[in-house]
């Protein structure tokens, strides 16, 4: 066979058959063919693990945030419509969770208003006490910065909501009643006894009877919260007063009533006159 037709013969092998043929002038070699397998698919990817675990971490932080979404939630209901009227079911409705949830969290209606109490304003006392103890001033600059940190903190937010709904409604709840007196009004009144104390003690403040002087130091306050969620629209010009200003002129006076001033000079006797 020529190799001309060893070329034609060769020519009618297809990459089926899996051969190459070589032709040189001498001989003819066919061997295997060495064309690479094509590579195994690579599998779909499934991310059904990292999908889970990223839903399992939602969800923790999701119920982790919970309890501060039912606080929030009750703290606007509390405040709008008082405890009496404030039910549960629309709490967990704000909130976005179901009333069997809330329970988890809150066994009951009383326990729901304490947790709103304890976060709005409870949880302010130990940070005031820390800042009594530590402050550098003088006590009538003391009496200053408290009245300013009440109202940031309370007296301008919803919390001062609460004093409203208890002065309206604590009669008819003992417990809660107890509880706000406990945890609230003998806190806050020793705090105002202490900086009544200093001011004593440092001979900046004139000696007054604690007991009453308290109430003195409380009233404009407990005037700003009613005016603010419920006299505001009895208040001639309402829309003109001021909360700061009005607090700038009751510590005034205050201080005029509190501080120490000068004995008064009192006229010398005049000198007989001379025989």
């Amino acid at each position: 066979m020529t190799a001309l037709g060893l070329f034609q013969s060769g020519a009618q092998l297809t990459s089926a058959d899996g051969f190459a043929t070589l032709l040189t002038s001498q001989s003819v070699i066919s061997t295997l063919s060495t064309r690479p397998a094509p590579l195994p698919a690579e599998p779909p990817h499934d991310d059904t693990l990292g999908a889970a675990l990223g839903g399992a971490a939602r969800r923790e932080r999701r119920k982790q945030a919970r309890p501060g979404e039912l606080l929030d939630a009750a703290l606007d209901l509390f405040v709008e419509k008082g405890f009496t009227a404030t039910r549960v079911e629309e709490v967990a409705a704000r909130a976005g969770v179901s009333k069997g949830t809330l329970f988890l969290y809150f066994p009951s209606k009383e326990e729901l208003f304490k947790a709103v109490v304890r976060e709005s304003i409870v949880g302010r006392f130990d940070e005031w006490s820390a800042q009594i103890d530590q402050f550098p001033g003088s006590t009538g600059e003391m009496l200053r910065a408290c009245y300013q940190a009440w109202w940031e903190r309370i007296g301008n937010t919803r919390a001062s909501g609460i004093t409203k709904l208890m002065l309206c409604e604590a009669g008819n709840f003992p417990e809660i009643a107890q509880f706000y007196q406990h945890e609230v009004i003998e806190p806050a009144q020793q705090l105002i006894r202490r900086v009544l104390a200093r001011g004593v003690a440092s001979g900046e403040f004139r000696a007054v009877d604690p007991v009453y002087a308290v109430h003195a130091i409380i009233a404009p306050l407990m005037f700003l919260m009613l005016t603010k969620h419920s006299m505001g629209a009895c208040v001639p010009n309402a829309a003109d007063f001021d909360p700061q200003t009005f607090i700038d002129h009751q510590i005034d006076g205050l201080l005029y009533g509190l501080c120490v001033r000068p004995a008064l000079a009192v006229p010398a006797s005049p000198l007989p006159s001379p025989p």
